[in-house]
């Protein structure tokens, strides 16, 4: 009989007991309890200028009105790349040629003409029904090293075009990713991917409102200031302006000069409030107010995840800055972003190693003793001697704009070696020309033997899913020495790892001080059993922040609200509400689209479910997770042609995820087609080589298919795996008895009781063979 594998999608429901075992279940595919994607590209911002009040009586007033108290600090913005975040197209901000050039573009082998009309910006490219058409340019979007062209759609939308202009260079080039697979994909400059309103409007300019309508999609999206303003920091002015107006001796004594946000005297925690909405990945959960509270109340950061960040947590994907500098020794003793820049004008106050040796020791650290380098070498000048060579080495993200990793870090060799990370001795400008080991050697030459424990080896070992790995990520859950998102980390990842000792330091992780353990602690929580959830989890429901208040309510919702305490349900109904209200905002894009699903799969809302997985798919035709649930969906109605038809879509798409095929096989088998189901679950066997069910559903379906050797073999390999497992014994002892092998049945159960003198279905076998 073929084995059932538990539910576990992004908010799992209890796994059925063995009466439904002819019944196969998906197989999640996304171990988290609600996707939160955030977008990947820097690029676009949007309309009309329209002023927005602000409650109690707080309004917006326009950077200009700071000008006459606040000179010093307005020139200094003025041209920096705040200020040139976001314009109009006219002849002062264009930096690009038009004067009717073109483009050859050597990824897809298209021609984009950039030329002028009537006094407007016009470029000649392929469009969304994928032949060339002619698109007006109404904004510019950035500054330096590159800058970026806004084309208006009649549905509110802005888009990015994805050829740029090279500043430096005076060049057009083609912006990544490369791999876009015509008009349809959704990383076409005319779909989501490139959708300024959703994309990253939110940080190029002021008191931005998306105005997105879920319904029909269209965006009204309005701004009061079309670059980053003195109050996108500051927040609306209207209460200082007031208070600024009056004559010197008419003001009162008022905290913080009646300013709405303080940015003063700030430690570093304090700081990157104002800086981590914008300058970080993360998931927005509504338009940004510009006033005082916690981070978590406006977005959330992510974590050091696989794809984004490396093991060690050196930047990968375009991450932007907070994840890394809250990593870094320097954040954790109290320097702020405004140590190293000025806040205004974003220019560092120093330049090259003078900026570093305003607090360390320059006779120390910027010396050949320190860094063992030269500012000449072989007759030519070198920048090895350099602070940030070592301790800041960057990437280029958008073809060409270069971004130091601000995690401050010692370079680790050894680490490289180890787990295949990046280092700063081995990067392009420096000893790429060397083996990694000559830089290994080299680095213990100049620094000796001595390696401190890294954070990165466990995270690595977890995220290949070791089982030893989960000792470490508990030690490293629970280290208040250790960076917050490390912790945050080591949390997210022992979701993996359902122990009554992962369970305990979820379970404390809860009542931490930061809000981001506690958020990312509910959200590992996916296996507590319904009343540990009410009991753990139900208090959070109360907590002052947001996003631990809403995921709360989330996890809880696959409970029926007759399990709820009463005084808890209206609380549940609020935190429900800033849930859905945070997808909504965001359904623009598939994984909140699948959030609303899954939402509704738990609430029992089976049409809202299908429509929003369908949503999720329509927007992006390659976000799997919605084609899987959806296929659970249609499995359950009992359309297993639709479900068969959506999985394959996604193995064929991503042959690398066994978990979809090992569902794909499943299906199969249930839809009696045993051949192509031996096929799927032999890939996800193999793919999966620890996965013990895949091998014990392999096994069973090679002893359908008439294969003895074969089906011998994988259900060996599953009973290896669990040797414990009575279901396993008692498949293997079955699979012997069937074929005639009775004594290779009496080896087995009489070794099983030996290792295992309590297992219950190896007695009652051995009592069986002895009548």
């Amino acid at each position: 009989m073929m084995d059932k594998e538990p539910t576990q999608s992004a908010n799992p429901q209890s796994a059925e007991d063995d009466r439904s075992l002819k019944r196969w279940e998906l197989v999640a595919l996304v171990s988290a309890m609600v996707i939160l994607l955030s977008p990947a590209l820097y690029l676009l911002k949007t309309r009309t200028v329209v002023p927005v009040s602000m409650t109690a009586g707080l309004a917006f007033v326009g950077s200009e009105k700071c000008k006459k108290c606040h000179e010093t600090d307005y020139n200094q913005w003025r041209g920096s790349h705040h200020d040139l975040a976001m314009d109009v197209a006219n002849e002062t901000t264009v930096l690009g040629d038009f004067s009717d050039v073109s483009y050859n573009d050597p990824y897809n082998n298209l021609t984009s003409r950039f030329y002028r009309k009537d006094g407007k910006f016009f470029v000649q490219t392929e469009g969304p029904d994928g032949q060339p058409g002619d698109f007006e340019i109404t904004h510019t979007f950035g500054v330096y090293p590159l800058q970026q062209y806004l084309v208006p759609f009649s549905d509110g939308r802005l888009q990015c075009l994805n050829v740029a202009w090279d500043v430096e260079k005076k060049v057009w080039y083609r912006l990544p990713p490369y791999e876009v697979e015509g008009p349809d994909d959704w990383l076409h400059w005319t779909r989501g991917g490139a959708t300024w309103n959703v994309m990253c409007a939110e940080c190029h300019s002021t008191r931005l409102t998306k105005g997105f309508d879920p319904d029909t999609g269209v965006y009204q999206t309005t701004w009061f200031e079309i670059d980053v303003g003195c109050e996108a920091c500051h927040g609306p002015g209207s209460k200082h302006l007031e208070w600024a107006d009056k004559p010197p001796l008419a003001r009162t004594q008022t905290e913080n000069y009646a300013l709405t946000v303080r940015s003063g005297n700030l430690d570093t925690t304090e700081q990157i409030k104002i800086c981590a909405p914008c300058h970080s990945r993360r998931f927005q959960l509504g338009d940004n107010r510009h006033v005082e509270g916690e981070l978590l109340d406006v977005m959330v950061p992510q974590l050091l995840n696989e794809g984004l960040y490396y093991p060690d947590g050196q930047i990968l994907d375009e991450v932007y800055v907070y994840g890394s500098f809250v990593q870094s020794k320097m954040y954790q003793h109290g320097v702020r972003c405004s140590d190293c820049h000025n806040i205004h004008s974003l220019k560092t106050h120093k330049e090259k190693n003078d900026l570093c040796t305003q607090c360390h020791r320059a006779e120390v650290y910027d010396s050949k003793e320190h860094h063992f380098h030269k500012e000449v070498h072989n007759g030519k000048p070198s920048e090895g001697y350099l602070c940030v060579k070592c301790h800041m080495p960057g990437r280029n993200y958008m073809g060409i704009d270069y971004r130091p990793d601000h995690s401050l870090r010692i370079p680790r060799p050894d680490l490289s070696a180890e787990l295949g990370t990046p280092n700063a001795c081995s990067a392009q400008d420096c000893h790429a020309d060397k083996t990694l080991s000559w830089n290994v050697e080299h680095y213990t030459k100049w620094y000796g033997e001595t390696r401190k424990p890294h954070y990165g080896t466990v995270i690595a070992a977890a995220r290949a899913r070791q089982p030893e790995a989960e000792v470490d990520l508990n030690r490293l859950a629970t280290d208040p020495l250790l960076p917050v998102i490390v912790r945050a980390t080591a949390l997210e990842l022992l979701r993996a790892y359902p122990t009554p000792a992962s369970q305990t330091t979820l379970t404390n992780a809860l009542e931490d001080d930061d809000a981001l353990i506690r958020y990312t602690a509910i959200r590992s929580l996916e296996f507590f059993d319904p009343e540990t959830r009410l009991k753990r989890i139900a208090p959070k429901l109360y907590d002052p922040v947001k996003a631990v208040r809403m995921e709360a309510a989330m996890m809880l919702s696959v409970l029926s609200k007759e399990q709820l305490r009463e005084d808890d349900r209206d609380v549940f109904k609020r935190g429900l509400e800033e849930f859905r209200e945070a997808m909504l905002y965001n359904a623009d894009l598939a994984a909140q689209r699948y959030n609303l699903g899954d939402l509704a799969t738990n609430l029992g809302d089976e049409p809202l479910a299908i429509a929003s997985y369908k949503k999720a798919i329509a927007i992006d035709d390659q976000f799997y997770p919605a084609k899987v649930n959806l296929a659970m969906r249609y499995n359950r109605q009992g359309k297993n042609t639709e479900a068969e038809k959506l999985l394959r879509q996604v193995v064929e798409q991503f042959p690398e995820l066994y978990r979809v095929a090992y569902s794909l096989g499943l299906l199969l088998a249930e839809m009696e087609q045993y051949k192509a189901a031996e096929t799927y679950l032999g890939k996800a066997a193999a793919g999966m080589p620890d996965h013990s069910r895949a091998h014990y559903n392999h096994g069973q379906i090679l002893q359908i298919l008439n294969q003895p050797e074969q089906a011998e073999i994988a259900l060996k390999t599953a009973l290896s795996i669990e040797p414990q497992n009575q279901k396993f014994f008692i498949a293997l002892v079955d699979f012997y008895l069937k074929t005639g092998q009775v004594e290779k049945a009496k080896v087995l159960t009489i070794s099983t009781i030996r290792q295992f003198p309590g297992h219950s279905a190896a007695r009652k076998f051995l009592q069986y063979l002895k009548k």
